[in-house]
Formats: C-alpha cells, structure tokens, sequence
C-alpha cells in the first residue's frame, strides 16, 4: 500500500530527472566490452580516473550503471529488436551475471488453435467481478478462453469520466457491444467523439488508437480474439486526430459504429428467427460476423453449425438451450454460450423479448438444418 504521509511526486518538465538501473561488477575491465561492444551501448561516465569503480552507459532506451560492490542482484535486461539475430543467441551473459534476453521487438501475433468445448456461463452463478484496467469490472464470460483463441467479457465501468489513456491493442479481432447505458470513445481518423448506447457496437480494428472519455450505467460486451493480447499506450498521438478517413483500414479490417436502432432485421442462419446484421462481416472481409438475432414465434429446429468459434450472449428476455447428450438450460439475461462446430443444438421457449448477441468467426458459419 502507498505510504499516505508521503506526496505524488508529479512529472515537472523544467526540472532535469534521470534514471539509473544499478547493476554490480566485480572488474569494471571485465564488463565495459560487453555491455559496449556486444551489445552496443554508449559510455557516458566513469571514475574515478585512476582506478574506475562506476561506468554509467546508455542505449536501446536504458542507462545503466554499473557500481563495483554494489549491494544488488545482476538483474536480467531484456533487448527488444527488429533484427535479433545480430546479437548471435537469444540469450547473453554478461561477466558480471547479468542475464541478458534477446527478444522480437514486433513478435507475430499468434492465433492459438481453438480448443472446442460447449460452454454455458450464467450471470446466477455468480462468477466474480474483477477490477481491470481503468477501474473497470470484468466478469469472464468463457472460463476455458478455448485454449487461448478468444476472450469474452462482460464489463461495467463506473459512471463519470474515465481515467484512459491514447491506447491501442494488438488484436487479430476486438468487439465492444454496448448491452446497458451509453460511453463515449475517440478513435484514430473517426472524427469527433463517438456515443453508443444499448444496441449499438464498435469494432476496434488492430492497431487503432482509441481512448475512453466518459460513460453512464454503460455495460458491455467485449471480445477479443487471441485471448492474450497486448495493449499499449500511445504517448505521442492526441486524440482527435486531424483527418476523418472512414474507409481507411488497420490490418485489412475498417472501423465500424453501427447504430442498432437504424438496423433492419432480415433471414437468419437459423429457422424461426431473424436477426439484424451490425456490417462487421463485410468490415473486416469475414474474419467475423456479428449478428442481432430474435425469435419469430416458434421454436427453432435442431441445427449444426460448420465454423469454428460461436458466441452468444443473451441481451433480453429468455430461452432454453438445448444441447445432444446435454441437459437443457434455461437462460435469460447476462448468460453466454458457446457451441462447438459439429454439435447438434436448438433454441426453444424462447419470449417474445428476447435478444441474442451472436458473434461467429469466421463470419456467416454454414450451418445445417437437421
């Protein structure tokens, strides 16, 4: 816990600060080729002169000094880089113990293979809340996160303005669908601020920098695909930027904002329903579909589905899902499932209120009426 007797110390840029990582040597003699010539850092210090005991060096964003004596561990460095092969291994030695790692600067975002599993998570069950980034509550809607190959959450943030920063996440996929309240977000080359309401969705394309402003009562629905995924701030760019361009693309993926009270309903991969497509399919050239479907008064048939990933969240009203070799489950509002492909299921008693927020990757799965 923070010490309350003691003040914030606040940034003041009129005033020179640096920062040092202490590291120990036994020899400085020893170290300085290392630390220079391998690795290629700078020498900005030592002395004293006769019979040097402290070298400072800086490089690759670090300043170290290196203190014979000193009452510290060697510590591990790791160097992150374009080309990791220049340094000859993935992991260095120094002579004064220091463990130096070589790593990607830009590592390929890796799409785990999916681990299919029939998943049912109801909010009665009362899976925790947790506190994540910016003072949001997380309740995690897929417990198995399918090996690794997605995330769904259901995420409250508390009413006022949030404490975000200019972010932006390396994502192969990433849904925010708002199911309560309203929050504004900027977003890189999108205009002004951006307000969805219950209904309405965001898709946050890789890369884009975004950043949460304000919001009221706001629950969502947010997936990402893998479920691990970096985010990283942003300290340079301000948002908003400068130029409006709607058809620009992030990883060949164009932001979308759809607006839920102008959809119309249409067909839907299932009999006895309808659904409102959001464009996120034609958005991002079918790595994903997401669809607003309800009932049309009968009970569905028995279906199958031919994709990989299915995810649905009930919005409203209620329904009982009914699985092969499963018992049924009466759902309603805040529960979630997940049908693995090739399992026989079907949605019956359904209300005349209910919404489900399905979202298939890839997009518009074949499915099979049996």
């Amino acid at each position: 816990m923070m010490d309350a007797a003691k003040p914030k110390v606040e940034a003041d840029p009129t005033v020179e600060t640096r920062a040092e990582v202490v590291l120990p040597t036994d020899e400085l003699r020893d170290d300085l080729p290392f630390y220079t010539k391998v690795l290629g850092m700078r020498l900005d210090m030592i002395y004293p002169a006769d019979n040097p005991e402290v070298a400072v060096l800086s490089g690759h964003g670090l300043r170290l000094r290196l203190q014979k004596g000193a009452a510290t561990a060697p510590g591990v460095i790791r160097l992150l880089t374009d080309d990791p092969g220049r340094f000859g291994a993935a992991v260095l030695m120094a002579p004064n113990g220091t463990r130096v790692e070589i790593d990607e600067l830009n590592p390929p975002m890796i799409l785990p293979r999916t681990e299919h599993a029939f998943v049912v998570r109801r909010l009665a069950d009362q899976a925790p809340w947790v506190i994540g980034r910016a003072g949001m509550e997380y309740r995690d809607l897929i417990p198995t996160r399918l090996g690794g190959a997605m995330i769904a959450s259901h995420i409250r943030v508390p009413d006022g303005p949030v404490p975000d920063m200019v972010h932006f996440h390396k994502v192969g996929f990433q849904l925010i669908f708002c199911v309560a309240g309203w929050v504004d977000v900027l977003y890189e080359d999108q205009g002004g601020v951006r307000r969805i309401h219950a209904g309405d969705c965001f898709i946050q394309p890789p890369g884009i920098r975004h950043r949460v402003l304000e919001s009221e009562g706001v629950q969502v629905v947010e997936i990402g695909v893998p479920a691990e995924h970096v985010t990283e701030i942003d300290h340079d760019m301000t948002l908003p930027t400068p130029h409006f361009r709607p058809e620009r693309e992030w990883d060949g993926q164009r932001f979308v904002h759809d607006v839920g009270r102008e959809g119309r309903f249409g067909p839907f991969r299932i009999p006895g329903f309808e659904a409102r497509d959001t464009g996120i399919q034609a958005a991002t050239k079918g790595v994903a579909s997401v669809m607003v479907a309800r009932p049309l008064g009968s009970d569905a048939p028995w279906t199958r589905h031919r994709g990989d990933i299915l995810f649905t969240f009930v919005m409203s009203g209620g329904m009982v899902l009914e699985g092969e070799g499963k018992e049924p489950y009466r759902l309603s509002p805040g529960d979630a499932f997940v049908i693995p492909p090739g399992m026989a299921t079907r949605y019956t008693q359904a209300t005349p209120d209910l919404e489900l927020l399905e979202v298939t990757l890839p997009g518009n799965p074949v499915t099979e009426v049996l």
